[in-house]
Order: structure tokens, then C-alpha cells, then sequence
């Protein structure tokens, strides 16, 4: 890679100051990042304490390459992958796991990786680029049935079936902005014109389906309170209602966790003011019985 390209994967982490309190960190401590991203989070958990050990995981290998270079100064473990095919060594415990979930701002701003609308780009949206689904063969080749469902559940798109007709009118697209105008065209005016784009919830569906995003949540949460010492922390952050609830039932249904978090952590008015991404952060923070 680059050092253009790392430049361009720079990543603004959100909530750091309080994912880093909710780990507690220690001297000594062995931490797991389960995204590691550009490496914005573990610089600032590595700063706090001496002798920290930290494996650092992500699908990325544009991420995996910038965070190397971030985090040159430190002895860090990497692994690249799918941080649910993650698994440690079978003697090896935490004291504290971590994961930012969703696409980081530098996936979202490289126009050719597909996630954003913003700029017309191949549809693709995969965080891992060596596999072989993208989004374009979901919006081209799914039946009209498996694609409203898909819009439905995990976008949260009212207009699912409305959007699909007029999708499959207009096969085959290829990018991402041939798309967004579909989805514009097939919905009402007032809609349109709304808060958000009426493109976000269907590019979000896509993206999930694409990455198997609450597939890989799913097995995180099932496995990731096994790896934790007695009083680790598992934090994760979240960006949408869906993997929030996952979360939220997941702490609150494990005998071996006791949650910390009655609600979630949300950014303050002063780092939204910074990073409006931020907005839509939350944290939720358990501990290992």
C-alpha cells in the first residue's frame, strides 16, 4: 500500500476517551481489537499503560496497513480476517475485548470501495475485498421476494417493495449513484426530501447482507465473554437499532456478564460538533462475573 493510500484511510475513532475508561486498562493487561480500523482506538488504549499486550483484528487489509503503520511504536499482534473466525489461543485470556462496529470513515470515503452514494463508484461495499459477493450481484441477481426482505429487516425500509420494482425495472446497475437514483424515484416526494436519504436504509440492508454483519455480531457475543478473565470488559460500540439490540440482549441475557451500562453512551455535543458521524454511536459496556 501507499503512503498515499494510508494517508486516505485516516479514521477519526468515535467515543474513544470513553471506550478506553469503560476497559479499565492496567499495566500488563492483554487486549483484543476486534476492529481495529486505522488503529485510532488502540493507540489511545496503548498509551495508558506500560507493557499492554494487544492483538488487533480486521478484514481490511487497507486497515490492517494503516494500523501497522500507526502503531509502529508498539508491540502489537495482527490478524487479518473476519474478527467472528477469530480464536485465540486456547490458554489465552483478556482482560479487556473491544469492537467498532460498521464501515470506518475511511471505507465510507473511498468512493471505489462502494459504501457511500455520495460519488458514483462500482457497487460493491465488501470490507473484505478477496471474497467474492458484492452488492451488485445482490441488487442485480436476488429474486424481487429475497430483496424486499432483505430491505425490510435489515434496512428498516418501509418501502422495500416499492424500491425493488423499481430496481429490477432498471437492471442492471452498476454503481452506486444509478441506485440511489432507483431508490429516489420509488418513493414520495416528502420521503425524498426527508431528514436522511431515502437511499441510507437500503445502502445500509446491502452492506449488512454483503459483510453478514449480524451473523458476525451474533458469534462475537456468544464467544467473545469465554475469552475474558474474571472482571474483563467487553465494549462494543454500535451504529444502528440492530446491532444495538443484539448488544443489549446478549449482555443482558449471558449469566457470566454483568452489564455496566443501563443505557447506552453517546457521543457528547462537542464531538458530534467535530465528527457528525458520531451521532448515531453507542456504547455498551459488560463485565466477566
Amino acid at each position: 500500500m501507499t503512503i498515499a493510500t494510508m494517508i486516505e484511510f485516516h479514521h477519526v475513532p468515535v467515543l474513544a476517551d470513553e471506550l478506553v475508561t469503560a476497559l479499565a486498562v492496567k499495566e500488563q493487561g492483554v487486549y483484543l481489537d476486534c476492529t481495529v480500523g486505522g488503529g485510532g482506538h488502540s493507540k489511545l488504549l496503548l498509551a495508558q499503560a506500560a507493557q499492554i499486550q494487544l492483538i488487533a483484528v480486521d478484514r481490511d487489509l487497507r486497515a490492517i496497513t494503516a494500523a501497522q503503520a500507526e502503531l509502529k511504536d508498539y508491540s502489537v499482534n495482527f490478524w487479518q480476517g473476519n474478527f467472528s473466525e477469530f480464536k485465540p489461543n486456547p490458554d489465552q485470556k483478556f482482560d479487556g475485548i473491544f469492537a467498532d462496529l460498521g464501515v470506518s470513515s475511511a471505507q465510507f470515503d473511498l468512493a471505489e470501495r462502494g459504501f457511500s452514494f455520495r460519488e458514483t463508484a462500482p457497487l460493491d461495499m465488501r470490507m473484505d475485498q478477496s471474497q467474492d459477493l458484492t452488492a451488485a450481484e445482490i441488487v442485480n441477481d436476488w429474486a424481487e421476494q429475497k430483496l424486499v426482505q432483505l430491505f425490510f429487516d435489515w434496512g428498516e425500509e418501509r418501502f422495500s417493495r416499492r424500491i425493488v420494482r423499481q430496481v429490477i425495472s432498471q437492471r442492471p446497475i452498476v454503481t452506486t449513484t444509478q441506485l440511489a437514483s432507483a431508490i429516489a424515484q420509488s418513493v414520495p416526494a416528502s420521503y425524498r426530501h426527508g431528514r436522511i436519504h431515502p437511499a441510507t436504509r437500503v445502502f445500509q440492508a446491502l452492506r449488512i447482507a454483503v459483510n453478514q454483519e449480524l451473523l458476525a455480531l451474533e458469534q462475537l457475543l456468544a464467544t467473545a465473554p469465554n475469552w475474558l478473565n474474571p472482571g474483563g470488559r467487553l465494549v462494543i460500540i454500535s451504529f444502528h437499532s440492530l446491532e444495538d439490540r443484539l448488544v443489549k440482549h446478549s449482555f443482558r441475557e449471558n449469566p457470566d456478564l454483568q452489564v455496566l451500562t443501563k443505557k447506552p453512551i453517546i457521543a457528547s455535543e462537542a464531538e458530534i460538533a467535530q465528527n457528525p458521524r458520531s451521532r448515531s454511536a453507542k456504547l455498551r459496556i459488560a463485565q466477566k462475573c
